[in-house]
């Protein structure tokens, strides 16, 4: 411990420490307990927690069918029974393998980099399933292109790059109410649980149900339908059961603070599940499982991007492309909002007084790049993903644990066959927890007075229900609007005596807004050019001794002006 603090301590000295603010660096604003080692081991634990996303990714962004076409006359809609499109498809898979390591290792390099947040970035899981279902179509079977579609994601990133840039992205999220920032973070916690919960990135505790939408499963694979549904063996899956102890597991590790209580839950139960034939064995002996397995054994490869680099087609006439282009922008800034001040909430960054994180700026400005970039290698849009708790839960609260994550992204376009094969029950209770400990924000919220507390717990809610952290912020933005305009309206028109009983307990929107000037409204770069303007204007003006002059002797000529 002594030798390992040491070395803490001169990695903190060094150049290293003073640009990511460490601990004992001596940099302005130091990141209160972020120590090298810890970093490290934060940005390992958010990869571990993300590695799923390496192959689901490109498997749901494959259905898509990619830039691949067929005689649609001769083999129908989706392509089923040509040999040739079958072949297209698994090149274009392992395309986007590739392309989703490239564009998370960018993404978080440079979000770790330039703006010091341990807040990792990826293709985001909803947009993906947006993109490839619902605007391409399964197979090419929408009414928008795949290249046409790509095209729409390389828009939507350069419109956010620049409302970043005039500062309209931070002027939006500062006028979210405080309310329903910390009514985010508990959601998102919620959301993560939930996620942790289901067998598709989880325990499998949790499963569809024809009649109640969910229910309580836990049944082996091989005894649920296609759509889901436990037809028996309820609480009989191995996996689910290897879930749970990895849950204790985590649970008993950090009630004791042990190092790298995330990243050890994790690795256990991913050690334990690779071995065949187990019952809770991630290769089972099906031709999906033998498939896996294979490609697991491979341990190291590399494939090259081959047929979805820059496949754009610039159709913006379409009336379907429009309607793709708006969705990906009102969802995706919702949701990376979302998250990003979750995180900085979860972390520490946040600002109360502002209601503002610390690299603001430069962290939606990355974002939006990242979103052009990736369109590039042929992916769906990049956001900040709520997995990024787990490192924040680890101990990371410097851009170091990005710049980690990132890092073995880039490890992993070698290894890939490693890191994608981290089966969900695994990183499935690492989400339980980090939900468990992001619903302490549900304390910050103004229960007092409905209309804060309204809109704040329709938000809580509707994040997991509605499976989106966008409609959540949504659905808590109009509930917000139409409760308190009510209130405002009536208010005025009164005159101030129809109110509420407890209106002075509410949280005053309004003074926080409108508190300041235009110039804490701007990005950090137009405040240092109104700043250096104002100084300028400050340095050529005429001293006080120089009026009081001209007021006895009007007829003495003015000053010139000064120079610097």
């Amino acid at each position: 411990m002594a030798r390992i603090d040491r070395f803490n301590s001169r990695v903190a000295r060094s150049p290293v420490g003073r640009w990511f603010r460490l601990e004992g660096s001596g940099a302005k604003a130091e990141r209160a307990g972020s120590k090298f080692t810890v970093e490290l081991r934060a940005g390992l634990t958010v990869f571990v927690a993300m590695a799923y996303i390496i192959s689901t990714n490109a498997l749901i962004i494959t259905d898509s069918g990619g830039p691949c076409d067929c005689d649609r006359g001769e083999f129908g809609p989706t392509c089923d029974g040509d040999p040739a499109y079958a072949r297209c498809l698994q090149g274009v898979k392992l395309d986007l393998v590739t392309a989703t390591c490239a564009i998370s290792c960018i993404a978080c390099v440079l979000m770790g980099l330039l703006a010091n947040l341990p807040i990792a970035l990826a293709p985001g899981m909803g947009l993906n399933a947006y993109f490839a279902y619902t605007v391409v179509g399964f197979h090419g079977t929408g009414k928008v292109s795949y290249a046409n579609a790509l095209a729409a994601v390389c828009i939507e990133g350069l419109i956010f790059f620049a409302l970043s840039v005039v500062g309209l992205r931070q002027w939006f999220a500062r006028m979210i109410p405080a309310a329903l920032k910390s009514a985010t973070a508990t959601g998102i916690g919620m959301y993560l649980a939930f996620i942790g919960l289901q067998s598709s990135a989880g325990i499998g505790l949790i499963t569809a149900s024809p009649s109640t939408l969910v229910e309580l499963g836990g049944c082996p694979p091989e005894f649920r339908n296609k759509e889901n549904v436990c037809e028996s063996h309820r609480m009989q899956g191995g996996p689910t059961w290897l879930g749970v102890m990895g849950l204790v597991v985590i649970g008993v590790l950090m009630l004791y603070r042990v190092r790298g209580a995330v990243l050890a839950g994790i690795l256990l139960v991913a050690a334990i599940s690779w071995p065949r034939p187990t019952a809770v064995t991630y290769f089972p002996h099906t031709p999906a499982g033998d498939e896996a397995f294979a490609f697991f054994k491979k341990v190291a490869t590399f494939h090259p991007i081959k047929d979805t680099l820059a496949r754009y087609h610039w159709d913006l006439s379409s009336g379907e492309f429009w309607i793709a282009l708006i969705t990906f922008l009102y969802v995706d800034i919702l949701d990376c909002t979302g998250t990003m001040f979750s995180m900085a909430k979860f972390g520490g960054f946040m600002d109360e007084e502002a209601q503002d994180f610390e690299g603001s700026s430069v962290a939606f400005l990355v974002d939006s790049a990242a979103i052009t970039i990736g369109s590039v290698f042929g992916s769906s849009p990049v956001t900040a993903f709520i997995e990024s708790g787990a490192g924040i839960a680890e101990g990371g609260r410097t851009g170091l644990t990005a710049v980690t994550t990132g890092l073995m992204f880039f490890v992993a376009l070698f290894f890939a066959p490693i890191f994608a094969s981290f089966p969900p029950w695994a990183t499935g209770p690492a989400l339980i927890v980090v939900g468990s400990m992001m619903m302490q924000n549900v304390a910050q919220v103004n229960w007092r007075y409905l209309g804060d507390a309204l809109p704040a717990f329709v938000t809580i809610i509707m994040i997991p229900f509605g499976y989106s952290i966008g409609y959540g912020l949504i659905a808590g933005i109009g509930t917000y609007t139409a409760v308190n305009s009510f209130v405002f309206v009536l208010a005025r028109l009164s005159r101030g005596r129809i109110v509420p009983p407890n209106f002075d307990e509410r949280d005053d929107w309004v003074a926080f807004v409108t508190r300041g000037s235009l110039r804490d409204n701007l990005p950090a770069w137009a405040r240092w050019l109104a700043d250096r303007r104002r100084s300028r204007a400050a340095a050529r003006a005429p001293s006080h001794a120089e009026l009081d002059q001209i007021a006895v002797d009007p007829s003495r000529p003015p000053p010139l002006p000064k120079h610097e």
